[in-house]
């Protein structure tokens, strides 16, 4: 993982699972531990994706009820500070405590949205999981699958995980190589160094996409 680094250095000690997630405290691994990567991204895409199956047209005519579906499974299993923190880099370390948490959320809405949109046109039935990328003894991995569209094409949509010491969690996913976090910081980091994060946290609040936002900056 390219930002892994990147984030272990800027995670400091704000929060207890921050430092515990890249040693877990010592903690000896069973070979069953690494098994929970694959069984919580099989579970929750299969949960997503077998009831978008089953309320395909409802969802399309109702988004809200496709983000509550979205939010119910994926938010217990998604690291949402984590991910805040790699997407705004080193502009983390320079946010409020305040514009930290207010980003984390207008971020979050805005993953809910543009995630959801996607899985729009997957299917449950061709759904492949992948087993678990990672070294021993490391708290990051990654779980690959491949979904086969509605359409019939197929698309690779990849997670990455890693352990806070207490459980496996998703902080970035990946689809056609695609990553919302890494897109997210490119589309966000002018609009930041020009204008500040509260201009970002703003049009996201106001349901501005990242695209519209980096299409936007500039002077």
């Amino acid at each position: 993982m390219g930002s892994r680094d990147r984030l272990d250095s800027g995670r400091g000690g704000s929060r207890g699972g921050a430092s515990g997630g890249r040693s877990c405290s010592g903690r000896r691994r069973r070979r069953d531990d690494f098994l929970s990567p694959y069984a919580l991204v099989k579970s929750a895409a299969s949960t997503l994706l077998q009831d978008l199956d089953q309320n395909r047209d409802e969802y399309r005519q109702d988004p809200a009820k496709l983000r509550m579906l979205v939010d119910q499974v994926l938010l217990p299993h998604f690291d949402t500070e984590l991910a805040a923190r790699a997407v705004l880099g080193r502009n983390w370390n320079k946010a409020t405590p305040e514009q930290r948490q207010h980003f984390i959320q207008a971020f979050y809405n805005s993953l809910l949205n543009n995630y959801g949109t996607a899985l729009l046109g997957f299917t449950a039935n061709s759904m492949q999981v992948l087993p678990f990328r990672g070294e021993p003894g490391s708290a990051y991995a990654v779980v690959d699958t491949r979904v086969r569209r509605s359409n019939g094409s197929q698309v690779a949509v990849n997670y990455q995980l890693h352990n806070d010491g207490h459980e496996w969690k998703v902080w970035d996913v990946v689809v056609e190589g695609i990553s919302y976090d890494k897109s997210f910081q490119q589309d966000f980091s002018e609009q930041i160094e020009r204008q500040g994060i509260d201009a970002v946290i703003t049009r996201l609040e106001h349901g501005e996409t990242p695209a519209a936002i980096k299409k936007t900056t500039g002077g």
